[in-house]
This record gives structure tokens, C-alpha cells and sequence, in this order.
């Protein structure tokens, strides 16, 4: 009952939170990387020792290629992203990668992507969101369209929607925030992020709404007089051990990801392990007290 007692002092916080988030997004822009914006990229492998990261781009920053992007890779390897390079250029760099002909380095990949190809990808990544969202509405109608009273069924897949609003504004501001500081991009990782965020959190969600839904039908079974308020603060009661031990096993993984993994998936795990959070606390704290707040009774 706490939870639904205070439920003003959790909707301010997550309000501040969408709305410092959406500032960011509004004010700060989205820092999309080569997968959206087109360009080359560049796989080599060090025959031998690999050299230093700061070696390379000490190299690297030797020529006129604006911004780029470099990440190790295998255990020998490095991937560079650049802007489009001609062939020429990609001579002269993977001189300078050889360290003037004194490491031996091979070309294992030289790709391009084009702006046309790049903006594709965007739409398709915008789709995709789109299409997941409204499929968990109409899903989460139809599970709940026997529990009617006291909220509507369609309220509870517009309860999961705000949530997972919440769930994604949020990793996405933070972002924005390491794109500023550290050079973080935007990338197809970024969206796959997001997309097991949303399967995330709408799952936490559903689990307690459930619960809800049980909890309705065993009053209507014994005749309980029980307010709707009650209800689903007794029905969170239930679920808080499930969602935070869901959310505690999953953060373990998460971290070692961020903290052993390679560079190529440690923003991809920081996103996760942001959505998590905040997918745990939107399913206890704003998903289930906006029940209450919709219901008619109440």
C-alpha cells in the first residue's frame, strides 16, 4: 500500500525524469553513428602483438579524416569507423596503421554505408519501435478484456504503453549525456537495446497486472468487498520479490557485460542495465498506482 499511498512522489519523479530526458533529446540531439549516417568502416588484424589503442589513434590522427570511432576487436584486431573514404585514403591509412611498414597488419573487412542506406536503417529502426508498441496494446487488450471493472481493458495496455514511454526516454537521455562526454553513438546496438528494454519492462508489467486481474476475480469468486485501491496494492505486495530478483539476476549479467566485456558492447550493456532500472521501477511505481488513478471509482 505504500507505493499507492504515495504515488504523487513517484509520478513527480519519473515526470522529472522524462522531462529533463526529453529537454536533452529536444535541446542536445541524437548523436547517430555510421549505421545511420553513412560511412566507411575498416577491420585489420595485427599479425603479432596488437599495439596500444592511444598508439593507434595517435596514428590514425595524423590524417584528415575528421571524426572516427575505434574499437578493438578479437584478440589481435581493431574496427575503425570514419566517414567515407576513398581508396586512395584507405591506402594512406592503413599505412599509417602499419606504423609506417614496421607492424604487420592485414585488412580482414572495408565496407561502406551509405547516407541513402544509413537513413533506410533509421526508418526501419523507428518502425520497428512502432510495430512492437502497438503489437503489446492490442496484446495486452486482449488478455484483459474479461477484467473490465472497474478499469477498462484498453486502459491497461495504455498503462503499459506510458511505462515503457518512460522506460525508453530514459536510457535515451542518458545517452545523450555520454555522446556529449565520451563520444557515444547511436547505433543498430542502441536500438536492439532498446527493443529488449521494451520486452523487458512490458513483461515486469504484465506480471503484476496480472496479479491484479487474479485478485479481481477471487473477490468477485468469494464476494469480497475490497476497493480497487487495496486490490492492486495487495497485488503489488505479491510481486515485489518476483520483480526485483528478475531485475537483480538480470543486472548481475548486465554488469559483468559492461565490466568484462569487450568496448563493442559496453555501451550496449550500460543501455540495458539504464533500462532495467527503469523498467523495474516504472512496473512498481507508475504502472500500477496509474491504475488507481484511472479508475472511475477511485
Amino acid at each position: 500500500m505504500f507505493v499507492v499511498k504515495y504515488r504523487k512522489f513517484f509520478f513527480i519523479i519519473s515526470g522529472l525524469l522524462v522531462l529533463v530526458s526529453l529537454g536533452l533529446i529536444i535541446f542536445g540531439g541524437l548523436n547517430f553513428g555510421i549505421d545511420f549516417t553513412g560511412g566507411s568502416i575498416l577491420e585489420v588484424e595485427y599479425i603479432g602483438e596488437r599495439p596500444s589503442s592511444d598508439a593507434v589513434k595517435d596514428k590514425v590522427s595524423n590524417m584528415a579524416i575528421g571524426g572516427y570511432k575505434l574499437q578493438p576487436t578479437g584478440e589481435n584486431g581493431y574496427v575503425l569507423r570514419t566517414r567515407d573514404l576513398e581508396d586512395s585514403e584507405r591506402v594512406n591509412l592503413l599505412t599509417l596503421l602499419s606504423f609506417e611498414g614496421s607492424r604487420e597488419v592485414v585488412q580482414k573487412r572495408f565496407s561502406m554505408v551509405g547516407p541513402i542506406i544509413g537513413e533506410e536503417l533509421k526508418q526501419k529502426a523507428y518502425i520497428a519501435i512502432v510495430i512492437v508498441v502497438l503489437a503489446i496494446i492490442l496484446f495486452i487488450t486482449f488478455s484483459f478484456r474479461r477484467v473490465s471493472f472497474p478499469v477498462s481493458s484498453w486502459k491497461y495496455g495504455l498503462i503499459a504503453i506510458v511505462a515503457l514511454v518512460h522506460d525508453i526516454l530514459i536510457p535515451t537521455g542518458a545517452f545523450i549525456i555520454l555522446g556529449k562526454f565520451s563520444g557515444a553513438e547511436i547505433d543498430i546496438l542502441f536500438v536492439t537495446a532498446l527493443l529488449a528494454i521494451l520486452g523487458f519492462s512490458v513483461n515486469d508489467t504484465i506480471v503484476v497486472f496480472d496479479r491484479v486481474r487474479e485478485n479481481l476475480n477471487l473477490n468477485q469468486e468469494k464476494g469480497r468487498k475490497e476497493s480497487f485501491r487495496d486490490t492492486v496494492g495487495r497485488s503489488l505486495n505479491q510481486t515485489y520479490a518476483r520483480s526485483i530478483n528478475t531485475s537483480l539476476t538480470t543486472l548481475l549479467v548486465l554488469l559483468t557485460l559492461l565490466f568484462l566485456g569487450g568496448d563493442s558492447t559496453r555501451y550496449f550493456a550500460l543501455t540495458l542495465v539504464i533500462g532495467v532500472i527503469a523498467g523495474t521501477y516504472s512496473s512498481i511505481f507508475l504502472a500500477s498506482p496509474l491504475l488507481v488513478v484511472l479508475n472511475r471509482g477511485e
